[in-house]
């Protein structure tokens, strides 16, 4: 796929973002969201994880946002500061195509760039075999699976759980160089 662009995610590719989020939220079980955000508050969560360091990027063929990538905090706690939690959309219509693959492949390197140690994957339904697949494929291993914390679609769902180092991940401190 040679005709994919990796780039960081600025304010005016959100529009674009936030539709690919709505229909993951309104058809799929990778999000536990209900409710799809609308673009302002889309706007907001970018410019947090931008503001706070994390990388956020696009993936653009033709013009068109195909999708989207971007870690977060795992958890707030300040013990956690070097794990993130990561996230991967692809529109539809260009799943298939390798897009969620190379999105990943860069958040995991611009992390490890950042000096991020840990990246945690939160992955919606435990039937979801795509990101699954894909995660395993990037190195993650498989941490556990919380059954049945998620009601959604008229059904219970589990939530995966799988793990990658980064960089020199637990073998030196946070910050060390």
């Amino acid at each position: 796929m040679d005709d994919v662009i990796l780039r960081p995610c600025g304010p005016p590719d959100i529009p674009a973002v936030q539709a690919i989020y709505a229909r993951a939220v309104r058809e799929g079980t990778a999000s536990f969201e209900l409710d799809p955000p609308d673009v302002p508050e889309m706007l907001r969560r970018h410019a947090g994880l931008i503001g706070a360091g994390h990388p956020y990027l696009v993936a653009e063929i033709g013009g068109r946002i195909a999708g989207y990538a971007y870690a977060g905090p795992y958890r707030a706690r300040p013990a956690y500061r070097a794990s993130v939690e990561n996230s991967v959309y692809v529109d539809p219509a260009m799943q298939g195509r390798g897009v969620g693959r190379r999105l990943l492949a860069a958040l995991i390197d611009e992390a490890e760039r950042r000096g991020f140690r840990q990246m945690i994957a939160v992955i919606g339904d435990s039937d979801n075999a795509a990101s699954i697949g894909l995660h395993a494929a990037l190195g993650f291993g498989h941490a556990g699976v919380l059954r049945a914390v998620g009601w959604k679609h008229g059904r219970w769902l589990d939530t995966v759980l799988m793990q990658r180092a980064l960089g020199p991940g637990d073998t030196i401190p946070p910050g060390s160089p």
